[in-house]
């Protein structure tokens, strides 16, 4: 075997030019994929990690007992919630750790009432993470001192026909399942260009919260993190040092978004199949190619006694190790083209407007080095090459030596 290695690697070097062009292809698959994946999981960290974000975070902890009684929103103080955010805030993984207290209620003027949540947020806390106070555009965002003031979407602002200054009341209930109300002065109102979720949800200070509704403490934990799909990983090391609590990540708490992200990435893996088999096709055709300009060649290598699937071998390993090569360096072309683009970005500014949901998406998206499925796409690529081999191989293991000798 190892003289065939060594037949096989002179000859896939014999013939510069042509093995030049199939690395070319195979590594322009390779790098392609690469920018494929690693922008879609940027479009994916753009829009459904920005939703995530003004949902309520990647992972939310609540006391035991939480889930049984969910739809009805209840309000279950943590033991110790600055513990809960203390060991969040040790993983490397999150950008930060908010304590939080969600409910349900009304909220209403003299257009009406409304039902909408009620989150007490942490608002210099949250400020770099939750677009929700990012985008505040008329009066200012929350601070952690407001009290009797209220931030609400510039989609129930129309709603409900007020303006930053009015005054409108809230209903909720307490601790105690008690009806507890409150008039508040809209401090501010933000756009986020998708009146549904600006509708769903306003926001008062943590501490008017803990007032409100008669707890001396937080009823949720929001964890933020880097990206999606790190959640397993933090909810792991997390439950190990929190025993007692309820930590989930926002598949089990918004499951429609979850089956968005999911559907999204299947169709984008049927297209990535597409793009490879089309690309198969082309360098099956460069092999295949390759194999009639040796066919004097395979004559002298019959001629010298080499059997039949002596040669199919030898043109097995000739693709094979022209398909690691072309993933050797369309790794290398895929990591330098992503990590510019990580750095510089795409804009996506004239898209924002396109559709409800890219609003979320702001301007500019950052792809990712494009590593999420690398191991699948390279041996999906060597694979290919493998397998293209296949057919010219066995047309080569075909030819005799005679006849292959006197083709011209």
């Amino acid at each position: 075997m190892n003289l065939y290695l060594r037949l096989a690697w002179r000859n896939v070097w014999r013939h510069k030019r042509r093995t030049i062009i199939i690395v070319l292809a195979m590594s322009l698959t390779l790098a392609l994929m690469m920018f494929y994946d690693g922008l879609m999981y940027g479009f994916t960290d753009a829009i459904y990690g920005n939703a995530v974000k003004v949902l309520g975070g990647n992972i939310q902890v609540h006391a035991e007992g939480f889930r049984a009684q969910a739809n009805s929103t209840p309000l279950l103080p943590l033991t110790d919630p600055l513990a809960v955010v203390k060991a969040a805030e040790m993983n490397p993984l999150t950008l930060a750790a908010t304590r939080r207290i969600h409910t349900g209620g009304l909220v209403t003027s003299r257009e009406g009432a409304f039902a909408v949540g009620i989150t007490g947020v942490e608002p210099e806390k949250e400020m770099p993470v939750n677009i929700i106070g990012q985008n505040v555009k008329e009066g200012r965002n929350l601070t952690s001192a407001d009290l009797d003031n209220v931030l609400i979407g510039k989609g129930l602002a129309e709603a409900m026909g007020v303006s930053v200054g009015d005054r409108v009341t809230l209903v909720g209930r307490s601790q105690h399942e008690q009806m507890r109300q409150r008039t508040m002065t809209i401090i501010g109102i933000f756009d986020l260009g998708m009146a549904d979720i600006e509708k769903q949800t306003v926001y008062i200070s943590l501490g008017e919260a803990q007032a409100l509704y008669e707890l001396e403490q937080a009823t949720e934990v929001a964890v933020f993190l880097e990206r999606l799909g790190q959640e397993g990983d933090v909810i792991s090391a997390m439950q190990a040092s929190l025993p007692g609590y309820e930590i989930e990540s926002f598949q089990a708490n918004y499951p429609d978004l979850a089956s968005a992200i999911n559907t999204k990435g299947g169709v984008m893996n049927v297209f990535s199949v597409i793009i490879i088999a089309i690309a198969g096709v082309g360098i099956l055709n460069l092999l295949l190619m390759a194999v009639y300009e040796r066919t004097r060649e395979i004559g002298v290598l019959g001629a010298m006694g080499l059997k039949p699937n002596q040669i199919s071998l030898l043109f097995i390993l000739e693709g094979t190790m022209i398909g690691l090569v072309g993933v050797a360096v369309g790794i290398l072309f895929g990591l330098a083209l992503n990590g510019y683009l990580m750095s510089v970005g795409l804009d996506f500014g004239d898209l924002t407007s396109a559709t409800s949901y890219m609003a979320l998406m702001q301007s500019r998206v950052y792809p990712t080095l494009g590593l999420e499925k690398l191991l699948m796409r390279a041996s999906m690529i060597a694979i290919i090459s493998a397998l293209a081999a296949l057919i010219p191989a066995a047309e080569a293991g075909r030819r005799e030596p005679a006849e292959a000798l006197h083709f011209v």
